[in-house]
Order: structure tokens, then C-alpha cells, then sequence
């Protein structure tokens, strides 16, 4: 923006906000959205969510205990990519799904993200044969390896080699 122009402008947090629907040269995101974690999905008036967001400690927990939920599936999915197949795709998409709930950021990244999960699993059901073969070797191969460091006591000989133990 040049000094001579009479745009006003706002700087909240991380965002600018042109106030001029469709102005170029700024961001298009208003500073009422940004709160760190994005403006709550929109809700029914006179629903539970509703109450609940009457309540400002309540309407924290809520959404503190929404992105806990949520992270432990894409936690868990992403523990998941040590094996090989379409695996981690379904826990990731359900911590996608809870956040989705309230916050519009995950939102936005789940809609492409589901995308991409049906064209995955659209793939798996073209090639069903090698999708079983890769998903079976590699739940055996996950098998074998957890049986191995059991029978060999490899956490133990780990930790005794470098002194922890």
C-alpha cells in the first residue's frame, strides 16, 4: 500500500485485514477469525454447542478437549506410517473429522485431505491384490520385528550399551 492511499488497514495477530472486500495486495481473511486456533465452527442457536459456548471456561474446555481428542488419532495415525499400506489414512482422518467439528482450519485441510484419502482407497480397490499383499507383508513384517526385539531383548541390550541401564 502506497503512503497516498486511504484504505484502511488492520494488523491483529498474524493477519492483516484490508477492510475493502477484494482489495488487492492484502490478506482476505478478517481479524475477527484469527484467535490463535481459528473462528469456531458456526453453530445452531439454542443447541448444546450453543449453551456451551455461552459459557466462556466450558466453551474452552470444549475446544481444548476437541484438539486433544483429535491429536490422538493423528498421533496415532502417524505412528501408524512405519507400516507400510493405507493404514494410517483412517485414524488421521477421524483426528481431521473431531477437529474439523470446531475449528475451521482443519476444516479446510480435512476437505482436501479426504480427497486424497478416496483416491487412495479408490487405488487400493483398483489393485486388490497388491494392496493386500503390501498391507499383510507389512503387518508381518511389524509382527516379526516386535517379536525379535521381545525374544532378543533388544531394548535391553540397547540401553545396557549405552550405559542407561
Amino acid at each position: 500500500m502506497s503512503r497516498t492511499d486511504t484504505r484502511s488497514t488492520t494488523f491483529t495477530g498474524n493477519t492483516v485485514c484490508d477492510q475493502h472486500a477484494g482489495a488487492p495486495g492484502g490478506a482476505t481473511r478478517c481479524p475477527d477469525c484469527t484467535d490463535g486456533l481459528g473462528k469456531p465452527a458456526p453453530v445452531e442457536p439454542g443447541s448444546w454447542r450453543d449453551r456451551i459456548r455461552q459459557n466462556p471456561p466450558l466453551h474452552l474446555a470444549y475446544r481444548v478437549g476437541v484438539f486433544v481428542v483429535g491429536l490422538l488419532f493423528v498421533v496415532l495415525g502417524v505412528a501408524l506410517t512405519v507400516l507400510p499400506g493405507p493404514l494410517t489414512i483412517p485414524p488421521v482422518l477421524v483426528g481431521l473429522w473431531v477437529w474439523s467439528t470446531e475449528f475451521g482450519w482443519a476444516r479446510r485441510f480435512f476437505a482436501a485431505f479426504r480427497r486424497k484419502a478416496v483416491a487412495a482407497w479408490r487405488h487400493a480397490k483398483q489393485h486388490p491384490v497388491s494392496s493386500l499383499a503390501i498391507t499383510v507383508g507389512g503387518l508381518a513384517a511389524a509382527g516379526l520385528a516386535f517379536w525379535a526385539v521381545g525374544h532378543f531383548q533388544l531394548v535391553d541390550r540397547a540401553t545396557a550399551a549405552l550405559g542407561l541401564g
